[in-house]
This record gives C-alpha cells, structure tokens and sequence, in this order.
C-alpha cells in the first residue's frame, strides 16, 4: 500500500524543535510531494483501525510485553550486529523490552529513510524519537491495545503511521517468538533421551540428512510435550488459586476461623473441636453412572446373565473314571459292524453326560476312527442329553458330503426335517455343492435355489461347482446363464471357469456359444484370449463347417504373435476338410512352413489322414503314416479307426482285420462314434460277421445304437437272408 503523510507537520515541527531546528517552508513543500512511498502494510487499502483490537498479533505482542520479565526471567537480550540500541534507562533490567524497542528503531528508521529520503539523519532520528517515545508511553500506561483500537486520526500521528507501527510491532514479536523457540529447540537437542534414541539410529544405519532430520523431529516433540505439561500445571496452580479464593470468600462470610478433620489451634491459642464423620444409617447405595444398583432387582439381573454365560460359556467335561472309564474304552474299540446302543446307555447312566461330555467322546473317537464317529454322532442326534442343535445336524451332513456319502448325508437331512428343524443357509450351501460334485443336477439347482432364497449373495465356491457340474452334465448353457446372472464376473470369475465353459461348448459344436464365452472373457472379466482359447474357438467353427469365422480368427491369432501349435493347425485343417477344401488347406500348411517354420504333428497328420482316408486315396494315407512313424510317435487310437474303415470300405481284408484286432484289444477306449464308424465300414465292406460282433462288442460296452445304424444292421441281415433263400 502507498504511505501518505507519516508525519504530520505538527509532529515535524516538534521533532525540529527537539534538535533546535526549524524546518524551512521548501521542506514542507517537499513533505507534501511525498505521497506513494513502499512499506509494508496490509494489502487492503481499506483499512478500518476497529480491527486492530481484535487482531492475533497485537494481543501476542501486548500479553508477552507485560509478561515477558515473570515468565522469562532468564532471557537475555540478542541484538543484531547492525541494530542501534535504543538510548534509554536499563535500570530495571527489562532485557525483553529492550530487544523489542532496539528492533522496532531498527526496522523504523528503514521505513522513515525510505519515505523521506531527503531528510537527513538528524530528521529521522527526530521522528523516530517521536514514535519510539509514544509507544514507550503507552506500554507504560498498559493500554497499547486500547492506543491501537482508537480512532487511528489523531492530533500528533496519521492513520498509516499506526497501521506500519502495529504492523512492526507484530514482526518484531513473531521474530522474537522465533527466537526463544530456537533457543528453546537447542536446549532440547541435547536432552539425554533424545541423544539415546539418534545413537540407536546410527546404530542401525541411519546417517546423514534422515538422522539430522529425525534428531530435530524428536526434539520438537520432546519440546511440545514440555509446552504442554506446562500448560497443564498452570491450569492447575490457577485452578487451585480460584479455590483459595473462594474458600477465603466462604470462610470470610461464614465467620469460621478453622478448617480440618484433625484439630487445630486459632490465633487466639484456644483449641477448636474435633470435628468426626457422621454415623451412617440404613443400607449403604451403591451408584454407577447414575445406576442404584442396590436394588434387588439388579441381583435377579446378574443371576440371568450366570445362566445365561452358562449356555455360551465354554465348559470342561467331566472326569472319567472307574467303571465308566472302562464303558469309554470298549466305545473306542467298537467296529462299524457292532451296535453301540447299550454301551451309550451304561455311559449315559453312569457318568450323566452333559453336551460337552458327549463332545469330548465323540473327539476321542474322531481321532481312533472317523468313519464310526460318524456313526456314533448319528446315534446322539437322538439322545436327550446330547440336546442336538441345528448345526449339529449340518456338521454331520458337511462331514458325509465331504465324504461322497450322498445316501448318508440325506439320511440326516431327513431326520433333521422330521425334527421339525428347517436347513439354514450353510446346509443348503453343502447339499449344493454335493449335489453338483455328484453330478445330480436336478437336485443341486433345487438346493442352489433354497440357498439363494436366504437373500444372500451367492458363494464364489458354489456358484464355481455349478458351473463346472453344468459343463460336465453337457449344459454349459446352464453354465452360461449363471456366470452372467448370478456371478460378479469381474470379481469373481476365473480363468478355468471361462476355458471349462468354452471347452464344453467347442465339444458341442455350438459356435455361438463358444463365441459369447470368449466376448465374455475378454470384455467383461478382462482375461486375454490366449492360444487355448482361440484353439477351442476354431475348433468350434470347425465342428460346424464355418471355415470363414475359423480362419479369421486363426489370423487374428497370428497378428497377435502368437505361433499356432499342432493342435490348433489340426483344428483350421479340419474346418477346410468340412467344406473338403483340400487346395486351401495345403497352401495355409504351406505357407506356415515358410513363414513361420512350422512342422507337422501327430494331430494334424491324423486330420489329414482321415481326409484322405474318406476319399479313398490309401497310398497317400501311407505315406503320411510314414512320416508318423518317423517322428518316433505310435499311432493314436483315431488313426486305428480311420484305417479300419479305409480298408474295410476298400475290401482289403487283412489290413481291415489287423487294425481291427487292435480296436479290439483298445475298446475300453472306443467311443459310440468310433464303434458306429467301425460298423459302418464293416458293412459296407460286406463284412457282416465281424460288424455284428462289433455291434455286440458296443452294447457290451454301455453305449447305445443310433436309428440309423439299426437300420443299416437290419437291412444287411435282411439281404443276407434273401441270399441264403434264394440259394436254397
């Protein structure tokens, strides 16, 4: 802000008269031209002096001027090298004032040097007597605060004279405020407690900057915890002298002379009485937070809350000893085949289980025997004593499901019913996950939805084993519907969960489905598509002959860098051979040996073979069963089969009998398809004996016969017995 008129002329006139001088009328003229000169002051040019009162600073500068020699008796004055000192009486030793007034003159002559710079040094030291000297006189009448609250236009000093005074007096605090603090800081520096926590510092390898910087942290905390038991006992010592006070006041208006339980003697020298407690009469009350606990009725509460932490309490078990320790033992060395019944009742009449009795027993038998705990456990379902709960029950019921025991975990569930005692949500939890293990779906969706229907959030662990019985059971659309409907998908799903379901739907041959799966694993659970995924992908489109959606995916595989194996060039393969697009699969075959030095494997040999073998070109079938056995790899079961029919359809009869016999030697491994493929190419072939044998070789096995295939099975014995007629 801009300094006008620090100095009025009256107060020109009196500093010229102090150094028997007369200020000539040029100086007044030059007085006036001075009108914008930099000082420090507030940024508003509004300034009201009202506020001065209220002001933060001028109350710190008034409170430490007047309590600065009680409370700090032992500071010394610390003047700067270049600060003049205040010409003034040091008699009464008032080193803090002193510093305040040699640093006020200090910074006042700067400002007065820099508003009136063609003053010489005799005028300023005039003016700056003249402010000195009024702010001594008011610190001396103690009304400073009263001084800068008043109407700031008076006779002797303008407004923005006040305002650079009130405005040095707060930085001349603040700086002397900083500097008992560091003088204070150092002190603490040095404290025992501190110096012992740096020598551990350094010994455990702090240096440098981070000890220096820790050394000051743990004095200014040291140095905070001083202020404050400082404050505290201040607080007290005026607390207590506010008592005295009163008990001065009260004894003052009471005309009593003597306080105290022991006696005392007056200024008069008589003895006063000694003054006892009063006899107490009635029941003694017992009061917490307000609470008369005396009552009776807070005696019938505690007993109510003892009955209570009996139920919830643990207990001990009782000792077992004599002949029931005998009863014990013979329990322990049951077998599964004995019945426990009478021996329970003899331990039931001589040692009066409690639960937690019962608990320990069965305890004992968990560690000797699982599967007759189990049994034992069962049996107390029904016993009084025992006081079976409903958790009781889902234990029991979790322990058969971990097991595999469905028979023995429904069991329970339905005495559990008959007890009149509804599933909770954890046994509905086990019946699902059991259910869905055993690959009983019907009965794993209705105990889902009973779990479901408590209103809680479905488990990840359940929602993953429906999943997978889903995929197992052939219904990954089921599978489907639960991943997005009841699932967090980017919480909660996995990546196995995601390739179970694409695997499930590539064996189907549902290509939709298979495509929404792998937009679910990447756009919603965020899992990159990785060389299994597009694997099963194509294989997919492969199943369904969409050699298009097969190819592009297999080049947008390869964009990504990633290098097709066997499997997944077997799978592009088999898509071109659907559509019989032999030229196109052997260029792609092609130009992965260039490009990408890729090499045939067994699985795409077996895809090519198989073509191959269905149009009848047997050596060229050879030639790649050459190159098979080349790489050292035994023919897989599939090309056992392909060849099978290759020769049967061709007639080539000791070559359709040779991989015969080995299909017959591998047929745990056959499945419907490749015993129907077998069949078929027997009878085509006019091998009727050998297909019926095979036909019975199937059935033997579990599987079932397609329409057709009785069809084709009845029309060969039906022309073989228009044969035999005819000939006879």
């Amino acid at each position: 802000m801009n300094l006008n008129r620090i100095v009025n002329r009256q107060s020109v006139n009196k500093v010229s008269i102090c150094y028997g001088r007369f200020i000539s009328p040029h100086l007044s003229n030059g007085y006036r031209d001075v009108s914008t000169v930099s000082v420090c002051a507030p940024a508003s040019s509004n300034f009201d002096a009202s506020q001065l009162p209220q002001n933060r600073h001028c109350t710190i500068f008034s409170s430490y001027l007047h309590s600065a020699s009680a409370s700090q008796p032992d500071l010394k004055p610390q003047f700067s090298s270049s600060a003049p000192k205040l010409d003034s009486d040091d008699s009464g030793g008032d080193g803090t004032t002193n510093e305040f007034l040699s640093r006020f003159a200090w910074i006042m002559r700067k400002k007065l040097s820099e508003a009136y710079p063609e003053c010489d040094k005799p005028t300023v030291d005039g003016m700056l007597l003249v402010i000195v000297d009024k702010v001594v006189y008011e610190m001396e009448k103690g009304n400073l605060d009263q001084m800068l609250g008043s109407d700031i236009s008076s006779e002797e000093f303008s407004e923005d004279l006040w305002r650079t005074v009130w405005e040095v007096s707060n930085s001349v605090v603040e700086d002397m405020e900083k500097e008992r603090k560091k003088e204070k800081m150092k002190h603490f520096l040095q404290d025992e407690e501190v110096k012992e926590m740096c020598r551990f510092a350094g010994e455990i390898g702090l240096q440098g900057d981070m000890l220096r910087e820790l050394r000051f942290k743990w004095a200014r905390e040291k140095m905070e915890e001083a202020d404050f038991y400082e404050g505290l006992k201040r607080l007290r010592e005026e607390e207590e002298q506010q008592q005295e006070e009163r008990g001065q006041e009260k004894a003052e208006a009471e005309g009593e002379t003597t306080t105290g339980e022991e006696t005392l003697v007056t200024e008069e020298g008589e003895e006063a009485k000694v003054v006892d407690l009063p006899k107490r009469h009635g029941k003694i009350k017992y009061k917490i937070y307000g609470l008369d606990l005396s009552d009776s009725k807070w005696g019938q509460v505690a007993d109510k809350i003892h009955k209570a932490g009996e139920a919830i309490w643990p207990q001990e078990p009782k000792p077992i000893s004599g002949k029931c320790k005998l009863v014990a033992e013979k329990i322990l060395s049951l077998k599964m085949e004995d019945d426990p019944s009478s021996l329970l009742a003899e331990y039931k009449e001589l040692q009066e289980p409690r639960k937690v009795d019962w608990i320990a027993l069965l305890d004992q038998l968990k560690e000797q025997n699982s599967n007759l705990h189990l049994k034992i456990a069962e049996h107390l379902l029904s016993e009084t004593s025992f006081q079976a709960n409903i958790r009781d029950y889902s234990n029991l019921i979790a322990a058969h499901a971990e097991e595999n025991c469905v028979e023995d975990a429904e069991r329970i569930l339905q005495k559990m019913k008959d007890n009149s005692i509804l599933p909770d949500i954890l046994t509905a939890k086990t019946l699902a996950l059991m259910y869905s293990k055993a690959g009983d779906m019907d009965k794993a969706r209705q105990a889902f939805e009973t779990y479901k229907s408590h209103g809680f959030k479905p488990d990840t662990k359940v929602c993953n084993s429906m999943i997978m019985a889903y995929v197992k059971a052939g219904r990954p659309d089921l599978g489907e519907q639960l991943l997005l409907r009841d699932m967090e998908i980017t919480e909660i799903v996995t990546e196995e969960i995601i390739m179970a379901l694409l695997a499930s739907f590539s064996k189907l041959g549902d290509a939709a489905g298979a495509g929404r799966i792998s937009s679910t694993m990447t756009t919603l659970a965020g899992i990159k598509d990785t060389l299994e995924s597009y694997t099963l992908l194509i294989e997919a489109y492969a199943r369904v002959g969409d050699v298009k959606k097969a190819r592009n995916n297999f080049d947008h595989m390869m964009k990504t860098g990633m290098k097709p194996d066997d499997r997944c060039t077997a799978s592009i393969i088999a898509a071109y051979e659907k559509k019989n697009l032999l030229d196109e699969a052997l260029e792609l075959l092609l130009k992965l040996e260039g490009d990408v030095g890729f090499e045939l494997g067994v699985a795409t040999y077996t895809v090519m073979i198989d073509w191959l073998g269905k149009m009848g070109l047997i050596d060229e079938v050879e030639q790649l069963l050459g190159k098979i056995a080349n790489l050292g790899e035994a023919y897989p079961l599939k090309i056992q089969v392909i060849l099978c029919d290759m020769y049967a359809r061709a007639k080539m009869e000791k070559k359709a009998l040779q991989a015969l016999g080995v299909l017959e030697a591998k047929k745990e491994q056959l499945g419907a398809n490749d015993f129907e493929r077998v069949i078929r190419g027997l009878l085509d072939g006019e091998f009727g004996e050998e297909a019926q044998r095979i036909e019975k070789m199937m059935l033997a096995q579990g599987h079932t016969q397609s329409e057709d295939l009785k069809i084709a099975l009845a029309t060969k014995v039906a022309l073989k017995f228009n044969r035999t007629f005819r000939r006879t």
